[in-house]
């Protein structure tokens, strides 16, 4: 059931432009969603620039903690503090439901998935994924055949990023299994909102998050190498210039374990220590946001200064947990998404709940003619970037750019994926004293250890720049916090 906004909330909306994007907040009519009506009707009762007396001091809580993001490359100063969209986004408990149910699917058969690859491989001798395009991904490791993962559970710490489309309905646009980073922006986001709006937060009976870090330590101590009880858990950081050290510190300290870099690790005998003042100290699960090239020096990359020398043959020898698991990248390569559906049906014998976006696979010779006649109307992406990086918006792209991007595309076609630009929908954001529409997307925390847990919201990403699709932080987007209703 739908209602006409009073006369001040359309005030605070002044000339909102609604089109076929899906609007988080108006039906296509003008009215509100029931289940935003409360929060507009709250909005509009606040006296003038109260609102932005709120915001400022929203601004100022983020700065004194210290919450920010790095930004390479930018030439004013790297340390930002994370931009914040001061209004929630809202969804409903149905709707969660779905989400919820959808998410779990994707994650046990994505870790099917690993086993078998780094195991007997049945999927590729059965033809259900090309047997190339999992030996051609940067990703895969060899080093990963036979060895035995704890639980088999190859991903404990996933992000995968949603869409909701004009209809409605929410597809997956890409599963972060390497590093997925933000979950800290959730929390802190969740703790200024309740400080913000406090009537308004307990009227709504919104589902608690806070307890996420104690999930994420339940799920490592899961993960811990047999006959280690009470096992020593790390975080392992790629240090103080990494763009997301604000989250591995913030971690850390929620879960009360220690923070590390690779130069604080040892390997004596296939068992990895940490330094500390009392001597050498026992690590039993790594908890890594070093990416695999960087994590064994005699594994991996040689020149890496990040990782720990031997700690690959710790982790092969079961002395060591790492998670997630080294290798896990192949099934967040953007070539393989396309084979997700697929994956859903042979693994679990069902159909996928949350469905992906079409994508053009550039290695086959008629897609990629497609794709290469159409670039002004598509997204090209490199297969294993992340961050808004490596990535042509067709429709807001230069004849330069495109002619760049073809060139790339004739040269190296498995490093590219295309798919159609998709009008997503935006979520009313405070701009000045007055709502605009703004594309956002959603990336749910999945845990898995024992078994699968996803705390009920996530990270509402918002395109802040006026008419942009890009939400990543490092290319001018902030954040929301996301209320999920009893």
């Amino acid at each position: 059931m739908s209602a006409s906004p009073p006369a001040e909330v359309e005030t605070l909306f002044g000339d909102y432009p609604l089109d076929h994007a899906f609007d988080e907040m108006r039906e296509a009519n003008g009215d509100l969603r029931a289940h935003y009506r409360a929060l507009a009707e709250t909005l509009a009762s606040l006296p003038h620039d109260e609102l932005q007396r709120r915001k400022q001091s929203a601004d100022l809580s983020f700065l004194t903690q210290g919450i920010t993001f790095t930004v390479y490359g930018s030439d004013e100063g790297t340390e930002k503090i994370f931009p914040y969209d001061l209004l929630p986004r809202l969804i409903t408990a149905e709707e969660w439901d779905k989400i919820e149910r959808g998410l779990t699917q994707r994650i046990t058969a994505l870790n099917h998935f690993l086993r078998d690859i780094y195991s007997d491989a049945k999927i590729l001798a059965d033809r259900i994924v090309p047997r190339e395009l999992v030996y051609s991904c940067r990703q895969y490791r060899r080093e990963m055949r036979g060895l035995q993962v704890p639980r088999n559970v190859y991903i404990a710490v996933i992000g995968s990023d949603l869409l909701r489309l004009n209809t409605g309905e929410f597809v997956v646009l890409e599963d972060n299994l390497r590093v997925p980073s933000g979950v800290s922006y959730m929390l802190t986001n969740r703790r200024v909102m309740k400080r913000t709006f406090p009537r308004l937060f307990h009227s709504y009976g919104v589902r608690p998050i806070e307890h996420y870090p104690q999930l994420l330590l339940a799920t490592l101590r899961a993960l811990a190498p047999e006959g280690r009880p009470e096992p020593n858990i790390v975080l392992l950081t790629p240090g103080v210039f990494n763009s997301a050290y604000f989250e591995h510190t913030y971690l850390a300290r929620q879960m009360g374990i220690d923070l590390v870099e690779g130069r604080d690790l040892v390997t004596h005998d296939n068992i990895v220590y940490m330094r500390t003042t009392d001597g050498l100290k026992r690590v039993d699960v790594i908890y890594r946001r070093v990416d695999d090239d960087f994590s064994d020096p005699l594994i991996f990359r040689s020149d890496s200064i990040l990782g720990c020398a031997g700690l690959f043959n710790a982790y092969r020898a079961g002395n060591v947990t790492v998670t997630n698991a080294f290798g896990t990248g192949l099934a967040d390569d953007k070539a393989l998404y396309a084979y997700v559906p697929r994956i859903i049906r042979y693994y679990l014998d069902e159909e996928p709940i949350l469905p992906n976006v079409e994508t053009f696979l550039l290695t086959d010779d008629k897609e990629r003619k497609h794709v290469l006649a159409n670039l002004d109307k598509l997204v090209v992406k490199a297969v294993g970037e992340s961050g808004g990086y490596g990535m042509l918006i067709g429709p807001h792209s230069t004849a330069k750019q495109r002619e760049e991007f073809a060139r790339q595309i004739e040269a190296n076609p498995r490093n590219y994926i295309a798919q159609p630009t998709l009008d997503f929908s935006r979520a009313p954001c405070l701009i000045g004293n007055h709502l605009e529409p703004r594309h956002v997307d959603l990336r749910p925390y999945i845990l898995f250890g024992d078994k699968v847990n996803i705390v009920p919201g996530g990270l509402t990403r918002v395109a802040l720049t006026k008419g942009s699709l890009v939400v990543n932080s490092s290319q001018g987007g902030g954040s929301k916090d996301t209320w999920v209703l009893q």
